[in-house]
């Protein structure tokens, strides 16, 4: 790796153990993050990874801002879903299609202190993504966004939303809407098993007035625009998901050979060294895989052909391997500890709730396995 990588990294685990660490549990027990982290998470520049300088960002790079996910995940895999979902799926979609004047307008506000969420989700539309029911009518130069989206994460915090509407029969389009745009409204967040940190939230949208100028890439390229986000958001999902795994083995790890029975401590016996260990290289795997899969789509998504098909490909993989290893190592690390794997002080019970929603979001394991199954047998075919 090289020195300005390993830097990165260096600093954003200092960060992650000095600053986020101390607020896990009492983010968990309220279901929200800290806003005393989220003004910390900007100032360390976490928030504008990929943001060029000029825009007030940090100028790194799509794997910089992947590694970033990782290291915050091993501490609190909820604030690594914000980090996740602000850097790649809402300023990374403006660093991607946006034009000269919309980098201009909100680049620098999702570099220094707006957070950003993206609402595509809804009632009806989850594994199948399109099936929008939030429609955006034409109103004289622009349009009135009304429908109703599920499952928005960063919606407590967020002062920019990406929301995706349809515009026309076969067309939908990215809308960048602020948050105190008339007939908007944030409903009461959904109270969720695991991370909580990044507690999601409804977004109820009654005839919000949007602009010509805040159609990302302009009107009728959201389809194209969500599934190049979805595409790099499964990379930094499934980094999210190796961080998860390595801090639950690391919480294990700690506590099996600090622990003793029947005079030894119980990290020299067998039934608990080895799945710790299948943990280990499970979680080498997902990471090489991870970072396989960052570096073919750290351009930006292809534009069809097989280079866009193997980025599709690498990108599922990657994030249903990294949560079959998470879970798994979330398993192992209740069980190495034993009752006290369920306590919350001891944080491993965390890890087991936060890895379940691996499964599940970024696209449900069955979506993924389908997507890997149908370019491996009938290669150039839609899965």
């Amino acid at each position: 790796m090289p020195p300005a990588e390993t830097a990165w990294r260096d600093r954003v685990r200092a960060f992650a153990e000095d600053t986020v660490a101390p607020l896990v549990d009492d983010m968990d027990h309220k279901g929200r993050l800290d806003d005393g982290l989220v003004a910390a998470l900007f100032a360390e520049g976490l928030m504008s990874v990929e943001t060029p300088l000029r825009y007030g960002g940090q100028g790194l790079t799509f794997l910089d801002a992947v590694a970033a996910v990782e290291e915050v995940a091993r501490i609190c895999p909820g604030v690594a879903v914000a980090v996740d979902v602000h850097n790649i799926l809402v300023t990374g979609a403006i660093l991607r299609d946006g034009d000269g004047d919309q980098r201009r307008r909100y680049l620098p506000r999702l570099a220094g202190s707006v957070m950003g969420a993206f609402a595509l989700s809804e009632e009806d539309a989850g594994s199948d993504a399109f099936a929008l029911a939030t429609v955006a009518e034409p109103d004289g130069p622009g349009w009135r966004i009304t429908g109703r989206k599920r499952w928005t994460s960063n919606a407590l915090a967020a002062g920019l939303f990406l929301v995706f509407a349809r515009t026309g029969q076969r067309s939908v389009t990215a809308f960048l809407v602020d948050r105190d745009a008339p007939g908007l409204a944030v409903a009461e967040p959904a109270d969720q098993l695991g991370m909580r940190a990044a507690r999601t939230a409804d977004l109820v949208l009654d005839g919000v007035p949007v602009r010509g100028d805040q159609a990302l890439g302009g009107p009728g390229r959201g389809e194209l625009l969500a599934l190049r986000a979805l595409t790099l958001g499964r990379v930094g999902i499934a980094a999210q998901l190796v961080g998860l795994a390595q801090g639950a083995l690391d919480v294990a790890a700690r506590y099996v050979t600090g622990r003793r029975q029947f005079g030894r401590p119980v990290a020299e016996f067998q039934g608990v060294r080895f799945p710790l260990a299948e943990s280990a290289a499970e979680i080498a795997a997902a990471r090489a895989l991870c970072y396989r899969a960052a570096d073919a789509v750290a351009g930006g998504a292809v534009a069809g052909g097989a280079a866009e098909a193997e980025q599709i490909r690498l990108a599922a993989m990657a994030k249903y391997v990294a949560s079959q290893a998470a879970q798994r190592a979330a398993v192992r690390a209740v069980d190495a500890m034993g009752g006290n794997g369920t306590r919350r002080e001891h944080r491993a019970e965390k890890f087991y709730r936060d890895a379940k929603v691996g499964t599940i979001y970024e696209g449900t394991s069955n979506i993924l396995l389908n997507a890997i199954a149908s370019e491996l047998l009938c290669p150039g075919r839609p899965a």
